[in-house]
């Protein structure tokens, strides 16, 4: 079995290639196929919240399949548009409905919202990226992670955006070694604590964005391998790559800085 860290340059190292794979992926074909066929005749919110396929089908695309069942919520947020800075949508913590309703955004363009490629194609784009990543995530949470990590490190402007997404902040917890517990302390204290570890601008180095999420991969195999009957040393010595981490990683790892130095 590949560790995380394996699977994942497995898939990451050929991005294209793992998303080609997924879209021609029968079900998520169909499904896509379905969507675009329908995009272009939903005309207002009634509409886009009336066809539950087409609904759902974006709602996954930006990772809200866990709220589709919510549509008064989903209603008030799209409602209120990105527009004014006080709208609902831009109240919420959680960047991802902003997102949506950015993409989706009937209340400045009604009826000819879906005529974007970003209610199209682009949303289909969205959707075989979520897909990829769920489907990872179903072998190994840890790669689901990364992957969204990655996708998501570009737009990371500060380590607020980071508290303010699970996702993101369980990768940079565990690759910087902050406990959990540290999320009941107050908000700018912990937006310090990460800024004291991590120069968020490092992010948007391809280098040292995979060196980060090798040291993340890695921890977060050592943090959830199933335990065995054996000693740490016989565990941690002498196993390929594919069964375990070497003693000489385990030490890097303690030195390793977000630049790979």
């Amino acid at each position: 079995m590949l560790t995380t860290t394996a699977s994942y340059r497995l898939l990451a190292s050929d991005m294209a290639k793992s998303l080609d794979r997924t879209a021609s992926a029968p079900a998520v074909k169909r499904d896509s196929d379905a969507y675009l066929a329908k995009i272009s005749e939903i005309k207002s919110i009634d509409d886009f919240l009336s066809n539950d396929r087409v609904y759902r089908y974006a709602m996954k695309a930006f990772g809200l399949s866990d709220m589709a069942y919510a549509k008064a919520f989903m209603r008030k947020a799209l409602e209120g548009g990105i527009d004014d800075k006080n709208s609902f949508a831009n109240s919420l913590a959680d960047p991802r409905y902003r997102e949506f309703v950015e993409a989706f955004n009937f209340a400045r363009y009604g009826e000819t919202t879906t005529v974007f490629t970003r209610t199209g194609q682009g949303t289909v784009d969205k959707y075989v990226q979520q897909t990829l990543e769920e489907s990872a995530g179903k072998d190994n949470e840890g790669v689901r992670l990364a992957l969204y990590f990655q996708r998501k490190a570009s737009s990371i402007a500060g380590s607020l955006e980071i508290l303010a997404d699970p996702a993101l902040l369980k990768v940079v917890q565990t690759a910087l070694g902050i406990p959990p517990e540290t999320g009941t302390q107050d908000i700018d204290r912990q937006a310090a604590l990460i800024d004291a570890r991590l120069n968020v601008e490092d992010l948007q180095d391809p280098e040292k964005l995979q060196a980060f999420l090798t040291r993340f991969t890695s921890l977060y195999e050592l943090e959830n391998r199933p335990a065995v009957a054996a000693s740490p040393a016989l565990i941690l010595i002498g196993q390929p790559v594919e069964a375990g981490i070497g003693m000489d990683l385990l030490m890097s790892l303690q030195n390793l800085k977000l630049g790979g130095s």
